[in-house]
């Protein structure tokens, strides 16, 4: 790797650099703390900067959200404490999904095979009734299939069936939730 040679100019974030770094600060002082414990409050930031967001949703103190302009999140979500969703591209999360404390969402990586180390940036689809387990890793590109879950600890790096549960480190498919 030429790590000099990085360039990001073809990436682009979705809002005005005023938009973002107004949002950065809100983010630390709202989200990432423990002084705001209204999940009123955070919901309604979160639309003002773009989201999409329904009715239910609790977000936890802790949470660290990159660019609100790229996330939807449906109804009765619940977002654990210490909960990264870094989304450098869209995700969306839908109804009844629960993601557990210190859960990280990761649309972004780097081409290992350039040495300029290239960004590259895929969404993350979250289908209802989805659990993510505590301290798990959704990677970029994932989609999570209805009443799936990933277990605790557990990184996924491929689709997730349908009301199977997922575990390990990359994780494979292990049972039938139900």
């Amino acid at each position: 790797m030429k790590l000099a040679s990085f360039q990001n100019k073809d990436y682009k974030p979705g809002a005005n650099p005023l938009k973002r770094l107004v949002w950065f600060a809100l983010n630390a002082i709202v989200f990432n703390s423990y002084f705001f414990p209204l999940y009123n409050i955070k919901v309604k930031l979160l639309q003002l900067f773009g989201s999409k967001v329904g009715k239910g949703v609790v977000i936890k103190p802790k949470v660290k959200i990159k660019f609100p302009w790229r996330l939807t999140i449906g109804n009765d979500v619940w977002i654990g404490e210490g909960v990264w969703i870094d989304n450098l591209a869209d995700i969306i999360i839908e109804d009844n999904v629960c993601i557990s404390q210190g859960a990280l969402l990761l649309t972004g990586n780097h081409d290992y095979k350039k040495n300029s180390f290239d960004l590259i940036t895929k969404p993350i689809h979250i289908k209802s009734e989805v659990w993510i387990g505590a301290k798990s890793t959704v990677c970029p590109g994932v989609i999570c299939e209805k009443g799936s879950v990933l277990s605790v600890g557990s990184v996924i790096t491929q689709r997730m069936s349908e009301d199977y549960i997922y575990q390990g480190v990359p994780a494979i498919k292990k049972r039938l939730r139900y």
